[in-house]
């Protein structure tokens, strides 16, 4: 579903999911990192802050003195971080450290709020710790007063529980957007599928089908089929009124050209006198005559050229029986040779063929244009005594052949004369102010081929004749391959 030019609507959407589920994923691993963190401190922070109030439990008057004896118990659990170290502090109301580091207590801040505990960070001997402080109020003493314990740690256990925490909270968090991000392509391909199937449907469609489409859409894109069939629709409508317009311009052109010949001709024939003067306007009408038949020979062309041009865009292919259009095509030539008023020499007409028909896929009036022009200038130009079209079925192809005993066409020359209003040098020409053979009918032809996905060949034939073929795909391996 792409463009030219331009980056696919799914891979778009995609990669904007792509990005915000990045964001998102960014965002949720810090969130997961500083819960991790808090965690491990609030798990550590609670073990702490009951090993301090063992020890201020653990504080007692001896003949009004203050001893203190930690239980071992309070540093079991503290055990547990194997790599981290402990340090405490038990502290009188005067202050003095009654057991423990005798330096804890000024390096540490962290006090409670009356008998309770409160915890806390500090720095122990250059060393980040945790700190965990506990009072407890000794009222039988010498001096009654609070007892202030402090408990610190270092942060190795906490900190490898708060990565192990976070390594597998990102890895929770991975599956869950890779799973996200699958649902979200195919999500977001299922939404595309209407896209895809009108996609499909204007691709599977012949080119020359103008009928809206008749798909079923979601709401979201209903704007955008009514456009294509808008726009096709306006198309339609548009060559419809060229191909009236063609069709009655080819009409109104002809006739008055055709009974501008016919004047000329029968001028022509009847100027009668001697002298110079009649001579002179003998040579005048000739040229007018010659003129006028190549005025008509060029418009027909432009008018055959732009019929043949609008039909192969619009006019859909059906079989066409190639044996059934060569027979048609020499009948007219031979009407229009008998039909002349001035028919320059006497030409034998043939068809070879076979009597089966021979199928290809494709418009009847284009290819018959196609050959009537092949013929027209194989007898303007080609064919002294002899013409013959011929017909073969050649499996996957069809092929039918002008040939004429004329001069035909040098190599060189072949490519350039499909090109339009280009000469064919070595064409023997005949008529009255011939052109050198310049027109389109060779690039009628070409053009009609090649929109039928066939070939226009010369060939200089065994017996020194010369051959114009147009080789068409057959009907019904056209078919197959649709």
């Amino acid at each position: 579903m792409s463009a030219p030019g331009g980056l696919s609507l799914y891979r778009r959407v995609t990669g904007l999911v792509a990005a915000v589920m990045a964001v998102t994923g960014i965002g949720l691993g810090v969130v997961a990192a500083s819960y991790a963190r808090g965690a491990a401190d609030d798990a550590y922070d609670r073990l702490m802050v009951a090993a301090a109030l063992q020890i201020a439990e653990s504080v007692y008057t001896q003949d009004g003195r203050l001893l203190a004896d930690p239980p071992f118990s309070a540093f079991e659990t503290l055990a547990l971080a194997p790599d981290d170290r402990v340090f405490y502090a038990v502290a009188g109301p005067d202050g003095a450290v009654l057991t423990g580091y005798d330096d804890l207590p000024p390096a540490v801040r962290v006090d409670p709020p009356g008998a309770g505990s409160a915890v806390g960070d500090g720095t122990f001997r250059g060393v980040p710790v945790r700190v965990a402080a506990a009072r407890r109020y000794i009222p039988d003493a010498a001096t009654p007063g609070w007892v202030r314990v402090a408990l610190a740690q270092t942060n190795e256990a906490r900190g490898a529980l708060a990565r192990d925490l976070t390594v597998k909270a990102l890895a929770l968090l991975a599956v869950m957007m890779l799973l996200g991000f699958l649902a979200a392509l195919a999500a977001v391909r299922l939404a595309l599928a209407p896209l895809a199937r009108v996609e499909r449907t204007m691709c599977e469609r012949d080119p020359k089908d103008l009928a809206p489409l008749a798909i079923e859409t979601p709401r979201e894109i209903g704007a955008l089929v009514g456009a294509i069939n808008g726009f096709t629709t306006r198309l339609s409508r548009h060559q419809a009124v060229l191909q009236r317009f063609v069709a009655e311009a080819s009409h109104q052109i002809r006739t008055p050209l055709a009974a501008l010949s016919s004047q000329v001709e029968m001028l022509a024939w009847s100027e009668t006198g001697t002298g110079p003067e009649a001579e002179e306007r003998r040579a005048r009408l000739t040229r007018i005559r010659a003129r006028t038949r190549e005025l008509a020979r060029l418009t027909n062309q432009l008018l055959d050229h732009a019929m043949v041009s609008h039909r192969i865009e619009s006019v859909p292919f059906a079989p066409v029986d190639l044996a059934e259009l060569g027979r048609q095509v020499l009948r007219d030539a031979a009407s229009s040779a008998v039909g002349s008023l001035s028919a320059p020499f006497e030409l034998d007409l043939a068809f070879e063929g076979p009597e089966t028909p021979v199928l290809v896929l494709g418009d009847a009036i284009s290819l018959r244009e196609a050959l009537g022009n092949l013929v027209g200038n194989a007898i303007k130009h080609g064919a002294r005594a002899r013409l013959e079209i011929a017909v073969r079925d050649l499996g996957r192809l069809g092929e039918i052949a002008v040939i004429d005993d004329g001069p035909g066409i040098p190599p060189e020359d072949r490519e350039r004369v499909t090109r339009p209003f280009e000469g064919g040098p070595g064409r023997g020409e005949r008529g009255e102010g011939a052109q050198k053979g310049a027109g389109l009918g060779l690039s009628i032809a070409s053009d009609v081929v090649a929109a039928h996905g066939g070939r226009l060949a010369f060939a200089t034939l065994a017996d020194g004749r010369f051959s114009v073929s147009l080789t068409i795909p057959a009907a019904v391996a056209t078919a197959r391959a649709a």
